[in-house]
């Protein structure tokens, strides 16, 4: 293809829009896009460019998967992924095998008319002889076009069509008007919080740009009062020891200049600007465990000031106060300290405690001061997290989300009348707007991103933008010999081992949407996706003793949770009929006996359950449970818990007079699903050090205590999926980063559209009833 000749970035297939730039398709009335691997795009480009002409499947593995030995099964699932994505919305399943077609002992063929699009996202309809620009599509214009409808009068096609184009214009004009194709519309569900679980993903907008280039990741952005500057924590790919520096940089993609000067194998974290532009605020962990608070001058001249030690804490987080005379601490978990939020006056070291009411155990994260200098606003329990608020001078909290779920960071709205957060949802993070007054809950549309950072002053918005591939790798503890076990360019995570070795149950975005997949080791043709499971990510499936089925949660259409019991070899799924309304986990324990960890929406609080399964009636429960595992081996039921750091062991009956705490340190309870149970009854726990990114300890449970077995560190640079993995006592399987990295993306805060969604729906609901 000529370099002068532009490649066309937007198609219409059918019905649907396909960005080739993204891999994302999107058809009418489907409540996102899918995306598809960068393999099955190249097999619709090839089928794209004569539309009804068989593309052989020789030809098709030659052109896309040059330079290889591809088995046919590759090109396969590259089909297969592709129709499931024309199959979306109303379309229908069927319409996927219709838009591509399988031609027996010859390819495919598409069978439908495909438009070279404009760059503008408003549709465009075809000029006479077509709007093609690359060669490779050169006969777009003409095969594409399909007969008119018999019977259907030609003038009505025209008059259509103009109808058509002006409500889109009417569409473009009004969105330019209330400020910019910025905001992906979504459905109600996304506009109004809905009763059950958190809010889905929204179609997909790109009105930011990256304005850090470098290699590696880059995190923590925090936005100058001005929000000409960004500092933010950066480290590197490649180096033996993970170093992470504090760097500054403008908005407007100049080149950074370091600002910490870490000793080796030290990370600093948590950059904070002060409110007059002139320090920043950091945090340092080192080589050998200690935490500090250190300050130093915006314009790196001068030397580190230590204002506090964080010695010990797993969670840490601060902020200043808008006057500059203190940092504003969240709970420092492991200091011994008893109360959550603190003030510390930076000049003469001490400490305030803010009085306000709290249960024991809860950890308050992130605490932020409002615009208006009235509310503090924090995260509670991360882990399984909502936003809060309560008044400056201490009181009572008042609860804003109700989504326990997995928060990634928040920022106030320069009105201080919303919250912008980022929050896990199925195999990403993406970022959204919480209405303190209405309680509403809004996804801004904007795809991997986190840990957003907003400026009072300016409205404008710093995130991080990080969009990781993961594979499922087989580490041998004795020979240290590494395997990946399934090619994919996609995110596959929390590989669950069922207890016979042979089975595999993993969640992956591989096929373009999140979904659960299965596969017997040793036999890659086995892989399949599990149809109609949406898996929650929040909580790993859980096998039965003798490996026929497995338990996960799962999401129906409304996002509620939900137990389903699944044979993958039969395919048969169940919904169990648990009483709990907010099911997060199941466990099979012993004959006819399943624990469930249960949520607490209003409290924020969970439970666990013993049921009986015949006839559904709890046997006992222990609060505050966030993961079980049943030990098989020993018949008892091991957990963690939301409150405290530890490992803890009861009888099936969950009674307390059988609970035993084996040990106070492992697992940390940031990172609960962060442990694995052999069927031998030992342990393997993942987490990170400053010197070790992803490491692996093993443990036996001996005299009613976890004994450490050995530990390994498996990757010392790279951030690992800890969303869980399996241990059977020799290998580890884990989630690790094929590619990964982060970047900081920089924008303008969208604008709260509430007013006017009623009338863009309108307009919406009138282009999709005359297209």
């Amino acid at each position: 293809m000529p370099s002068d000749v532009p490649t066309p970035l937007r198609l219409r297939v059918g019905d649907g829009t396909v960005d080739l730039a993204t891999r994302e398709i999107l058809m009418p009335g489907a409540r996102g896009s899918r995306r598809v691997t960068p393999k099955a795009i190249g097999v619709l480009r090839m089928l794209a460019r004569v539309p009804g002409t068989v593309a052989g499947r020789n030809e098709l593995l030659a052109e896309v998967w040059r330079d290889t030995l591809p088995t046919d099964d590759v090109l396969t699932q590259a089909i297969t992924q592709l129709r499931k994505a024309f199959g979306a919305g109303t379309a229908g399943p069927e319409a996927g095998k219709r838009y591509i077609e399988t031609i027996a002992k010859g390819g495919y063929r598409l069978n439908v008319p495909v438009e070279v699009l404009a760059s503008d996202p408003a549709p465009v309809m075809p000029a006479a002889g077509g709007l093609t620009t690359d060669p490779a599509f050169a006969a777009v214009g003409a095969a594409s076009k399909s007969p008119e409808p018999a019977g259907r009068p030609r003038n009505a096609i025209i008059v259509q069509r103009g109808l058509w184009l002006l409500v889109t214009a009417v569409l473009a004009l009004f969105s330019l008007v209330v400020g910019g194709l910025w905001v992906t519309w979504g459905s109600a569900e996304f506009l109004n919080q809905s009763a059950e679980g958190a809010p889905g993903p929204a179609p997909v907008s790109r009105p930011y740009r990256l304005i850090t280039s470098a290699t590696g990741f880059a995190l923590s952005p925090s936005l100058s009062p001005d929000a000409s500057m960004v500092a933010y924590s950066a480290s590197g790919t490649g180096n033996t020891v993970q170093q992470s520096a504090i760097l500054v940089q403008t908005t407007s993609s100049a080149a950074p200049r370091p600002l910490s000067r870490p000793p080796p194998g030290a990370v600093d974290d948590l950059p904070a600007w002060s409110p007059d532009g002139r320090e920043i605020a950091f945090a340092r962990w080192e080589i050998d465990g200690a935490c500090r608070v250190l300050l130093i001058s915006a314009n790196g001249v001068g030397d580190e000031r230590e204002i506090a030690r964080c010695d010990a804490s797993d969670l840490l987080s601060f902020d200043w106060l808008p006057n500059g005379s203190g940092l504003l601490f969240g709970t420092m978990t492991g200091d011994g300290s008893k109360t959550r939020l603190r003030i510390l006056d930076p000049v003469g070291g001490r400490w305030r405690n803010l009085d306000y009411a709290g249960a024991p155990g809860d950890i308050d994260f992130a605490p932020q001061v409002s615009p208006d200098g009235r509310w503090i606003g924090f995260i509670r329990n991360p882990q399984m997290g909502d936003l809060w608020r309560v008044p400056v001078e201490g009181g009572t909290p008042e609860q804003v989300t109700r989504l326990n779920a997995e928060m990634r960071g928040w920022s106030w709205a320069p009105d201080g009348k919303a919250m912008v957060f980022g929050l896990r949802v199925d195999s990403e993070a993406r970022l959204y707007r919480a209405d303190i007054d209405s309680g509403a809950v809004v996804d801004l549309g904007i795809e991997d991103a986190q840990m957003p950072s907003v400026s009072a002053r300016t409205g404008m918005m710093a995130f991080v933008h990080r969009r990781p591939q993961f594979g499922i790798y087989r580490v041998d503890w004795s020979s240290g010999e590494w395997d990946r076990l399934f090619t994919s360019y996609g995110r596959d995570s929390q590989p669950t081992l069922a207890p016979d070795g042979e089975q595999m149950v993993f969640t992956s975005d591989r096929a373009g949407r999140f979904e659960l997949w299965w596969a017997r080791l040793g036999a890659p043709d086995s892989l399949r996706p599990i149809e109609g499971v949406r898996p929650d990510t929040r909580q790993a499936p859980s096998w039965s003793p003798d490996g026929r089925s497995f338990l996960v949660t799962g999401l129906d259409a409304f996002n509620a949770p939900m137990i389903l019991e699944v044979e993958p070899a039969s395919g048969r799924i169940v919904k169990l009929d648990v009483p709990g309304s907010r099911p997060a986990q199941a466990v099979y324990g012993p004959e006819g006996t399943l624990f469930v960890v249960e949520e607490e929406r209003e409290l924020g609080g969970t439970s666990l359950v013993a049921y009986a399964r015949a006839t559904w009636e709890p046997q006992g429960h222990i609060e505050g449970v966030s993961q079980a595992q049943f030990d098989h081996a020993r018949g008892r039921v091991l957990y963690t818990r939301l409150d405290a750091n530890g490992l803890w062991e009861a009888s099936p009956t969950l009674e307390e007079a059988g609970i035993t705490r084996l040990s106070e340190k492992v697992p940390s309870r940031w990172r609960y699903r962060g442990w694995s149970l052999a069927p031998d009854g030992r342990i393997a726990y993942l987490d990170a050090t400053p010197a070790c990114w992803t490491r692996l300890s093993r443990y036996r449970i001996e005299n009613d205590r976890l004994a450490a077995d050995g530990e390994e560190c498996i990757d010392p640079v790279t951030r690992s999926a800890t969303n869980g993995f399996s241990f059977d006592g020799t290998s580890s399987y884990v989630s690790l980063a094929s590619e990964d990295g982060s970047g900081i993306g920089f924008m303008r805060l969208p604008e709260d559209r509430s007013q006017q969604d009623s009338l863009l729906k309108w307009l919406i609901s009138i282009r999709k009833k005359i297209s």
